[in-house]
Parts: C-alpha cells; structure tokens; sequence
C-alpha cells in the first residue's frame, strides 16, 4: 500500500513539474523574470536584503543582488521593491530635492554602467502623507508618484528653494528594474543605488507637486494584437493588455506601453486631463522617462499653438538604449493655466528592422499654492 501511495505521488509530482515547466515557457520575458528573481532569493542563493544608508542629507538605498542573464527590454528585467523611511525614529519635516539611481556591482562601491537601469519609482503613500496635512481631498485624487528615474535621465535635482516636503518618519515606496538591451551570453549580477537628497525644513522653502502625464493610444478591445488596420490606422498594437492599459471616459481602450514599427513615426495625446490643473500654477520641473528609439517628447500649450517644452533624447548609435534625455528645470517656472488644452507629441525613428516597444511620459512638477499655505500656519506655530 506503501508504495503504490509512494509511487502515485512521485507520479503526481513529475506531472506537476511538467505542467509547471509549460507553464513557465509561455510566460512572457517580464514574468519569467520575476520568477526567478523570487527563486534566487527564497533559495539564498543572492542576496535578498535591502542596505539602507542614511546621512543628514542622504539615504541610499541598495537593492537586492539582481541577476541578468538574459536581453531584457524596458519593462522586462528582474526588479526589487520596499518601502522605507528616512528616519523612523524622529517626526521632523524635511524636503526632498534630488534624485539618483546608478547600477553598481554586488559589493555596493564600483559603478556599473546605466544602461543596466531600465526605470526607478518614487512613490508616496497619499493617505499617509495628505491626511498630515488635513488635504484629505487629494486622497485617491491620482496615483501618487512622485517621480521617477530611467535609462537616460537617471538623476537630477530640483531648482535651488523648491522640494517636495516630507517627514521623516513617513513612509516611502521604491521600485526599481535592471534593463539589458545588449549583453548575451552568461549571467552577471547587478544592484541598484537609489539615492534621495534632502535638507532640513526651511521657511525659504517652496513646494512641488507631481503630475504625471503620459502618452497613451487606442487599440481595438476586440482584437488588441491586430494593431492599425487599414480601417483603423490610428490602433496601437498594445505590448500586453493587462498592464498600462486605460479606459477614458467614452469607453475607448486605450495602452500607454505600445509596438512601434521600422521608420519615423508621430504620436500626439491631449494630457490636459492628466495635469487636473484647478488653477493656475507655475512649472518648475519637468522629468522624462522614454524608451530607446525616441527622438523628443514635446510638451504644448494647444490653445495657445505654442511649444513649452522638448526634450530631446540622444540614441547610442552602436549599441540599443538612450545615452541621454535632457529635463526641464526652472526657478522661475512656466505658468499652466486650467482653461488652456495640453499635449505631448512624441517623435520616434525604430532604426531596427524589427518592432520595438515605446513609453513616453513626463512628470511634472508644479508649484503647490494650497501646501504652501499649510507649510506657513505649520512653520509659525514652531
């Protein structure tokens, strides 16, 4: 009876193992990714641990070891996550004002190179951070990010007097992903170094708030992966459906991670939505994150038929990924104004003979009249 209970069950597992296996071949890249990343963590057999620095001006925070042995593209690679705060044992205010992410080797001091930084998020917890504040109108308002870093434009800073404030004991999100266009052959490992800059509460002291706005493109809910038809030739043909997938206001589905095909291409969206702008406000800063194979990403007034802002991205010319993305960054700002229509047009030149995946946003820095008004009955009651 033994046995046959023995032998059923290592019958059992062999089935198992082998519907697994089948499983895990049909995944797409991404998913396989977070597989194994999993496997070689639970396993021991990289190091699983976050390693938090903090200084009075800086946290660094070092991922887990993260193995590459594959071509991953953006949105592909192994990837680690945590929320973290700055000082858990204090409650005192300070301002965000930098950023920086760069790929280094295991033993956290020699610096690799970026293109192995497909993207890092910053994110807030909005409940936590809005209901300080007694703005718990803003809560579920949009999807709090604050920023994010990317292949390209992997750091940069705020203009001198203007941050984004914060406690000390808040809490925080990080999510960080490898990207490896170029290298085959056998696996490396990589960490990432995510770095935020701070100062301490000053009365000098101006505040941002992040808009994020991104191009997004309609495909056929129907048919996703037919792409643009004769009959339909402004369809995008979507990467996958399940994520950066939208459904706007008349129903109409609509992917902000899309195929791009050989040549030079347009691709224009209305983001005035997106900015939610209930008032005038200046723009401080702007941060792009784009996918190799963009030329520019404009940002326009509509109503005005004016041009705010390019940024302008530079391609490496042996090798895929961007070498640089230049950012908007200005003391004196750009006025928006909620009456006025927005757009981001994307210029994009897939130099392959192959199809290649697109993302084009911007996140947009505003300054926050409404918290500058909490921030001053706060500093006058220290």
């Amino acid at each position: 009876m033994k046995s046959k209970i023995l032998k059923y069950s290592v019958f059992l597992l062999i089935i198992l193992l082998i519907v697994g296996g089948i499983y895990y071949l049909k995944l797409p890249n991404r998913h396989k990714a977070i597989i194994k990343t999993q496997v070689y963590h639970k396993l021991g057999l990289v190091d699983d641990t976050w390693n938090i620095v903090t200084t009075d001006s800086t946290i660094s925070l070092f991922t887990p070891t993260l193995v590459i042995d594959n071509i991953y593209e953006s949105m592909e690679g192994p990837k680690a996550m945590t929320s973290f705060q700055i000082d858990y044992t204090k409650n005192d205010l300070v301002w965000i004002t930098s950023f920086e992410t760069k790929a280094v080797s295991t033993n956290e001091i020699d610096q690799l190179s970026n293109d192995y930084v497909c993207h890092t998020n910053i994110d807030f917890y909005d409940g936590e951070h809005y209901s300080r504040w007694n703005l718990n109108n803003r809560i579920g308002e949009q999807y709090p990010r604050l920023t994010s870093m990317s292949n390209g434009i992997e750091s940069y800073e705020f203009p001198e007097g203007f941050g984004f404030p914060v406690f000390t004991n808040e809490n925080l999100f990080v999510a960080t992903q490898t990207l490896n266009h170029n290298i085959k052959g056998d696996a490396f490992t990589v960490k990432h170094d995510v770095t935020l800059g701070f100062q301490p509460n000053s009365s000098e002291m101006k505040p941002l708030m992040s808009r994020t706005v991104f191009v997004m493109l309609p495909y056929n809910d129907k048919k996703p992966y037919e792409g643009p038809t004769e009959n339909n030739p402004n369809m995008c043909l979507p990467v996958e459906t399940k994520n950066h997938s939208y459904i706007d206001d008349e129903g109409h589905h609509l992917s902000g991670h899309w195929v791009i095909f050989p040549g030079k291409e347009t691709y224009r969206y209305d983001i005035t939505k997106q900015l939610q702008l209930k008032d005038s406000a200046t723009m401080h800063q702007i941060a792009v994150h784009l996918h190799p194979f963009a030329e520019e990403l404009e940002f326009r007034d509509k109503t005005k038929d004016t041009t705010l802002f390019i940024s302008k991205a530079e391609n490496y010319k042996d090798k895929i990924g961007l070498k640089k993305v230049s950012y908007f960054s200005s003391k004196e700002g750009i006025m928006l104004y909620p009456e006025h229509n927005y757009e981001l047009v994307l210029k994009a030149n897939n130099t392959t003979k192959v199809s290649q995946d697109m993302m084009a946003s911007m996140f947009v820095f505003l300054f926050d009249k409404e918290m500058a008004q909490k921030l001053k009955a706060f500093n006058s009651n220290q």
